[in-house]
């Protein structure tokens, strides 16, 4: 019972995600129903979605993508109308299933939502759910409780909704096994590498060829601009490492804020479940748990050994029933209401909850206890310098961002007011590729970069305007040097040039030696060739051949061996010789379930993509086109 959400790893990934995620565009149910202020962009039934719940949206999409590219991330990469529109299809996918599960009247109950929460990782202290961890979470992302509880339920809701469209999605044992007999197929073969280095007295690369190719490709060999920079950092952390609290403002917190350092009264229970559900004969169940109801209260120190022996929750029978401690709130309401009126050691008579008759034994009892000042204090001095912090950062940057401005031919002015260093960059190259990015540390962002390749930075020497690199973090910067974009002289890349060329026909000879003898060997000429000894594969093996390799195999007829096949290899051409097909006289069962699993996940997604499309046909969906190719050219 109570450990069935708590062992559903993929829920608590979706609560982890949950907490550290802004809060999203469709998670709260008044987004469902209210249009909004604004021109709304979409459609969906009698739902609207508007431009503000796109932009929301399309943020986070870029926040995501920023994320998973790293210094690939380009900007531009979203202000394209394909994927803003694949946005608005998301948003438009996410509202059709609301409204199904509306339709459905699919809900998640108070009980499971608390459940749930209580088991997060990082909610958890000692093994125990915490409240204080709870808060301050929430605080950290500018939520409220009720927030953040709503869109865990809708989200819990349509995970009921996926899930049940998923578990429709049948893939059978014979469909499994055959795509497990074809990717566990060996294939054994031997290799004739023809190397293009076997080529290289027939090649002579003349220098007209390499004129013309310098000539074709001159940005291959473009120096592009650089610049030497200095740049100030002005964020959040810098002031906080500058704020000091008076004396008394902790203790002075600390009283008009008690409240929020009470550890709640806890208990831990052990319990023994009799279920029942909508096939049970509940009077039947009730007589058996009041069977070992006398049994128990006969042995009362045997409890545990009891609820070995008769308990049907699954996740705590084998505990001896034991359920930890718990906050009064954290079970079912019935459960919860007998627990918190239980002395210590107590048996509870049958308490009935929508799972069952529970036998309830109260095993602990943590009172109501407030954390003392000194043990809070640490907490309290992070936050009050966190808040003084982020109210003096709010002035420091509109100075900082006038001054770097209104005195433009220098950053130490403003270095000197908010006693900051002044550093300096190494040579920044124009174009940038994700190497050099991810060297470069603060400045490695886009709208600095051109800023400094801009013509009043390179030619007037002034500086930037101050950027938002990060959350709560300004950066400004100046050119120190500058050097313009030029071409490599032809004579100093004449070298490498020929040598390219060179590389290039000698591949092409060996693949054009390599092609002849494999059409040889295909018409049934004598096999002279030095094979090499006896290799295997299967496309299981991934990595372990180049993928030409793999396909090249795989795809040849073995109806009549020995078998040849040809493909590239980074300039040689490999010749293979299939000599035995083979498969495993029987499957693994561990191979099987993660076939099992790995077919079922693409099964269910087409499920679930042949859903909404059905949903699509179901409900009116309009989008206003005038509006989305507004926000495109934005």
């Amino acid at each position: 019972m109570f450990d069935a959400v708590r062992n559903n790893k993929r829920i608590v990934q979706i609560f982890l995600a949950l907490i550290t995620l802004p809060f999203a565009f469709f998670g709260v149910d008044s987004y469902v129903r209210n249009s909004g202020a604004g021109t709304d962009l979409a459609s969906v039934g009698d739902t609207k979605i508007t431009i503000p719940q796109f932009e929301q949206a399309w943020r986070e999409r870029q926040d995501q993508m920023r994320q998973a590219l790293g210094a690939n991330f380009k900007a531009e990469m979203m202000n394209t109308p394909e994927v803003k529109l694949a946005v608005l299809d998301s948003l438009i996918d996410q509202r059709l299933l609301l409204l199904e599960a509306e339709k459905s009247r699919l809900q998640t109950s108070d009980d499971v939502l608390r459940e749930v929460i209580s088991k997060i990782p990082s909610l958890q202290e000692n093994g125990q759910f915490s409240l204080a961890r709870y808060e301050s979470a929430l605080r950290a992302q500018g939520m409220s409780q009720p927030q953040f509880e709503a869109r865990l339920r809708q989200d819990l809701t349509l995970q009921q909704l996926i899930g049940a469209v998923g578990d429709a999605a049948f893939v059978s044992q014979t469909q499994v096994d055959a795509m497990l007999r074809m990717q566990s197929e060996e294939r054994q073969f031997s290799e004739f590498r023809i190397a293009p280095e076997q080529f290289a007295d027939k090649v002579r690369i003349e220098t007209s060829a390499v004129q013309k190719f310098y000539e074709d490709n001159k940005t291959q060999f473009e120096v592009p601009e650089q610049v030497k920079a200095e740049y100030l950092v002005l964020s959040l952390d810098t002031i906080l490492g500058q704020v000091t609290l008076a004396d008394g403002e902790v203790r002075a917190w600390y009283e008009s804020h008690k409240d929020r350092y009470e550890q709640a009264e806890e208990r831990r229970a052990s319990h023994i479940l009799i279920m029942t559900d909508a096939d049970t004969d509940k009077t039947k169940a009730r007589a058996r748990a009041e069977e070992v109801l006398k049994e128990v209260l006969k042995s009362p120190a045997k409890f545990a050994e009891l609820a070995k022996q008769y308990s049907q929750d699954p996740g705590s029978a084998e505990k001896g029933g034991d359920l930890g401690f718990f906050s009064r709130g954290m079970m079912v309401k019935a459960f919860d209401d007998s627990v918190f009126k239980q002395k210590e050691g107590e048996i509870s008579g049958l308490v009935q909850s929508e799972f069952g008759y529970h036998i309830i034994k109260v095993t602990g009892i943590k009172a109501v206890k407030l954390r003392s000042i000194d043990e809070a204090r640490p907490e309290i001095e992070a936050e009050l310098k966190r808040q003084a912090a982020s109210r003096k950062f709010a002035e420091a940057a509109e100075v900082f961002t006038n001054m770097v401005y209104e005195q433009s031919d220098s950053l130490q002015p403003v270095a000197e007011k908010f006693k900051l260093k002044i550093q300096q960059s190494a040579w920044l190259p124009k174009k940038l590729d994700a190497k050099v990015m991810a060297t470069l540390g603060p400045l490695a962002n886009e709208k600095i970069l051109a800023a400094l390749f801009a013509e009043d930075a390179v030619k007037n020497r002034r500086n930037t305007e101050a950027v938002e690199i990060a959350p709560n973090t300004l950066l400004a910067a100046r050119v120190l040097e500058y050097v313009p974009a030029a071409s490599k002289p032809f004579d100093s890349v004449k070298a490498d040039i020929e040598k390219l060329l060179k590389s290039r026909e000698e591949a092409a000879l060996a693949r054009s030696s390599g092609e002849a003898r494999l059409a040889e060997l295909k018409k049934g000429s004598e096999d002279k060739l030095a094979w090499s000894p006896v290799k295997s594969a299967s496309r299981m093996q991934v990595g372990k051949l180049r993928p030409e390799a793999i396909q090249a195999l795989f795809k040849a007829d073995v109806q009549k061996l020995p078998a040849y096949v040809g493909a590239g290899d980074d300039g040689s051409y490999i010749l293979y010789k299939i000599v035995k097909v083979s498969h495993p006289e029987k499957i693994d069962e561990n191979a099987r379930q993660g076939m099992q699993r790995e077919y079922g996940a693409l099964v269910a997604q087409e499920e679930l993509a042949s859903y909404l499309a059905g949903l699509r046909m179901r409900y009116k969906i309009n989008i206003n086109t005038t509006a989305l190719a507004s926000r495109e050219r934005q």
